[in-house]
């Protein structure tokens, strides 16, 4: 069966990674919203050849990089970007060429098999960006019960994800 290589399709497999690259490389949530749409514009503009994912994948990262930098020169803010090459590296090595939507996938899991005040804290301190104070207010446990707990839970995740993953 071979690969949807319509624009569309290509949005639709790579979008999530190229935002959570953009992430990495310290875009603000609002940025990554926003570079990662100029960078489907592009490719929407001025389609590509597909050669294959990998391929396609790396000319979104570097197409999003490149606007991300511009962005960054017109604002002059944000993190500088020092060792792209090393960022680069990390990014594949982390995500791999799904864009991480297998270790996602993996979380995702492993979250949902967590107990439920387990879940919660996740979803405040993660999702909602809760800070350790309002966990413990939240849990109605100390900051040191919040803090126990999340380290708790980020030690059974990690060793979920490694299961998952088959990675040790």
């Amino acid at each position: 069966m071979s690969q949807d290589v319509t624009p569309a399709a290509i949005i639709q497999r790579h979008q999530a990674g190229v935002w959570r690259y953009l992430r990495v490389l310290g875009a603000r949530p609002e940025e990554a919203d926003d570079v990662t749409q100029d960078t489907f514009i592009a490719l929407l503009r001025k389609p590509i050849e597909y050669r294959s994912e990998r391929e396609t994948a790396g000319w979104l990262m570097q197409a999003a990089r490149h606007r991300l930098i511009d962005l960054r020169r017109r604002d002059r803010k944000g993190p500088s970007f020092v060792d792209m090459a090393g960022v680069n590296e990390a990014w594949l090595a982390f995500a791999g060429e799904d864009g991480g939507e297998e270790r996602m996938a993996a979380l995702s899991e492993c979250v949902a098999g967590l107990e439920p005040r387990q879940r919660e804290a996740v979803k405040l301190r993660y999702a909602q960006g809760a800070t350790r104070t309002e966990l413990a207010q939240r849990l109605e446990v100390d900051e040191e019960g919040a803090k126990s707990l999340l380290r708790r839970v980020l030690a059974r995740l990690r060793k979920c994800m490694e299961m998952r993953l088959g990675h040790e």
